[in-house]
């Protein structure tokens, strides 16, 4: 059944996210999720047979040699030095620059180099973004109240503050307009610095600051972590069953999965359909047109975010029927470190070719940030190649993404299961909904991918 529901939701030829066009496929596109939904559910079942005792919840972090001086105040503070740095290019480029996005850094930086490059960055070399993050070396050299921070708020305001970007980088049409994307940038700082003030840095960063907790989250999947001033390692994924279950984690994670759909949704003609026809009735009481297309995309993005909660809480209500006693609260806490991986497979697959093509004009943009006819690395010159990563073959590095993404997050739900559950079969049966869900999630991307073109 899960099979035959991915292959109902991926129409037969699309084009991929993020580029113009992609090469004629051997097999048909409809195949590739039957086999998406084959692996995962024996996958599901190996990890049934073969997998009886957590693993993942083991910590096994041990320091590297010379862990303390990679972590040491000194490297912090010339990382904290460049991240200020990039920090004042991209707000005076997007003063000074050309007032078209194509032609100016901040942009550019921003919502490609930044926001995209930053996840893949994460997930390979750890928590970089705490290490260059502007707004933390800014925070460090200001005084701070260092208030107790009220239990309750946890990442709520990360979550909001999430959502607004997003709406800002999706809706707004503020990425065409660098003053106007620059000047949301510096509003956001000003008001980290004040939360910074009242609370402090570090708390602040761990609980408040969107990037801050977006960018760990995903380096909780990478090898490398640092505590107490030491660099080490640990085993992959093994920073995601540590992640404290502070209120507003699930709304956050949701938000990150669910604007993503939204953004994949409103490539397609379906959703073109939709909005066209909520712009014709905005229309007719009087609202603009562009107004009403904004309106129409932030209810879209609204119900992008809530069909991704609907999503994991009908997961959650599927696993608590089974019994154990458990409470949906503590459910829902516990399992949601597992769609990390899968929101992390969304940017990946719809993001992918976005960073590597459109990405490449970072190079020459940084030759001339200030648009003032500069060359200072001789790169001003440079134009994108779009041989560097072969369209043929994106359909099977996407679809593969999206599996392997989905196969770590059926282990991470399982293994935490083994833990919750006292019984090993009642831990089992709660994954079969899990399963359910990963399958949808997994269709979800893919019929989002082959949107794209339509």
């Amino acid at each position: 059944a899960a099979a035959l529901a991915a292959g109902a939701l991926v129409p037969a030829a699309a084009s991929a996210h993020g580029l113009v066009q992609r090469q004629q496929l051997p097999i048909p596109e409809w195949l590739f999720a039957w086999a998406a939904a084959a692996v995962l559910v024996i996958s599901f079942f190996a990890l049934a047979v073969l997998w009886q005792k957590p693993k993942l919840e083991r910590d096994d972090w041990r320091p590297l040699p010379g862990g303390r001086l990679f972590a040491s105040p000194a490297v912090q503070g010339v990382c904290g030095a460049v991240g200020i740095g990039l920090w004042l290019v991209t707000v005076l480029a997007g003063y000074l620059g050309s007032g078209t996005a194509l032609d100016n850094w901040a942009p550019t930086f921003l919502l490609i180099t930044f926001w995209v490059g930053l996840v893949f960055a994460s997930i390979l070399f750890g928590d970089v973004f705490r290490a260059f993050s502007p707004f933390r070396a800014f925070g460090r050299l200001l005084p701070s109240l260092n208030r107790p921070y009220p239990e309750r708020l946890g990442r709520w305001p990360a979550a909001v503050s999430l959502l607004v970007f997003t709406w800002i980088e999706l809706v707004s049409g503020w990425g065409e307009d660098p003053a106007m994307l620059v000047t949301a940038a510096v509003g956001y700082t000003v008001l980290t610095l004040i939360a910074q003030y009242v609370w402090g840095v570090e708390t602040w960063t761990r609980y408040g600051e969107a990037f801050a907790v977006y960018f760990n989250l995903f380096a909780r999947m990478s090898i490398w972590e640092t505590r107490d001033g030491v660099l080490g390692v640990r085993r992959p994924l093994g920073g995601l069953p540590r992640l404290d279950p502070s209120p507003g984690t699930v709304a956050f994670v949701t938000v990150m999965i669910g604007t993503v759909t939204f953004d994949g949704l409103s490539q397609g003609q379906l959703w073109k359909d939709l909005s066209s026809d909520v712009v014709d009735t905005l229309d007719g009481i009087g609202i603009g047109a562009l107004t009403a297309q904004k309106i129409a995309a932030t209810f879209g993005l609204l119900i992008g975010v809530g069909l991704i909660a609907g999503f994991y809480r009908l997961g959650i209500e599927g696993a608590r029927s089974v019994g154990g006693g458990l409470s949906f609260n503590r459910l829902e806490t516990g399992f949601v470190h597992s769609l990390i991986p899968i929101a992390a497979v969304y940017v990946a697959a719809h993001y992918l070719t976005f960073l590597v093509f459109e990405g490449q004009a970072i190079t020459y943009l940084a030759s001339d940030p200030f648009g003032q006819g500069w060359n200072l690395f001789g790169t001003v010159d440079a134009g994108i190649d779009y041989t560097v990563f072969p369209q043929e073959a994106t359909w099977y590095v996407q679809v593969a993404v999206v599996v392997i993404g989905h196969v770590a997050a059926l282990m991470l739900a399982h293994d935490r299961a083994l833990v919750l559950y006292r019984d090993t079969r009642l831990a089992v049966r709660s994954q079969y909904w899990m399963l359910g869900v990963m399958v949808g999630f997994t269709s979800l991307a893919l019929w989002l991918l082959a949107q794209a073109g339509n």
